[in-house]
């Protein structure tokens, strides 16, 4: 059941004060909102990213903003192996001694063309990307959201995740994965009232995977991905205890 949920909410000033939630993908788009959002509002953020200069960028700007200096997980998704998700898990474990909140959210386009067409390195390089590494992270990080009095799991779907488009390939096909990995763990963990797990559907953003796939869009149409990060700390934050296993939707602009 799909669940609208405005962009109009307003968090409290510390709404994730004491939380550790970590974010994939946060050096660019969506992911990097989030991540200054969630810090400025309290959280003690860490955050992935596979490019060292824009984690560094990233540290600056959360600190300028008055967060907590975030923890930096510089992390190749595409070619990452079992020791450097330990290493993760380590980290965090050490330093922090849970989650609070994981946030699923770093994804690749790939191509745009039709199947028949479609590049076969290119399609397992997404759907590892996008959906094996989401199932991996997420599975080696539940023992730590575990140890949280009041967890949160997220992840960001696409509008072809659950209807499929022509020449969407892996993508589509990755976000159709992550819909179900959710739907899974949220049927797992129904009972579990500490942990909740739910999933954002963004919808048309101005971000620069949105301007690959639609390079002639008047982006300046779309909303922002500051516009969404109110929706995202509501579902990381206290707030949303209630909201459980839910397919969000965001509002057009």
């Amino acid at each position: 059941m799909a669940v609208n949920i405005p962009l109009d909410y307003q968090p409290q000033p510390e709404l994730l004060a004491g939380r550790v939630i970590l974010i994939t993908g946060a050096t660019n788009g969506i992911g990097r909102a989030v991540a200054l959002a969630a810090a400025a509002h309290g959280a003690q953020v860490i955050a992935h990213g596979r490019d060292k200069r824009k984690l560094a960028q990233l540290h600056d700007d959360i600190v300028a903003v008055g967060g907590l200096a975030p923890g930096l997980v510089q992390l190749d998704l595409k070619t990452a192996q079992g020791d450097q998700y330990q290493g993760l898990i380590e980290q965090v474990e050490a330093n922090y001694g849970r989650l609070d909140g994981l946030l699923n959210n770093a994804s690749i386009l790939g191509e745009l063309t039709p199947l028949e067409h479609y590049d076969i390195g290119r399609w397992q390089e997404v759907i590892h990307v996008n959906l094996n590494s989401t199932f991996i992270l997420t599975r080696c990080l539940l023992p730590l959201l575990k140890q949280s009095d009041d967890a949160a799991l997220l992840f960001t779907t696409s509008t072809v995740g659950h209807q499929g488009r022509a020449y969407w390939g892996a993508y589509a096909v990755s976000k159709f994965g992550v819909e179900g990995l959710f739907q899974v763990l949220a049927h797992e963990y129904e009972d579990n009232p500490r942990l909740r797990i739910n999933c954002i559907n963004p919808g048309a953003t101005r971000t620069d995977m949105r301007q690959l796939a639609y390079p002639a869009e008047a982006a300046d149409s779309l909303k922002t991905p500051d516009d969404l990060a109110p929706l995202y700390l509501y579902l990381l934050g206290p707030d949303s205890k209630a909201v459980r296993g839910q397919l969000i939707t965001a509002p057009i602009r």
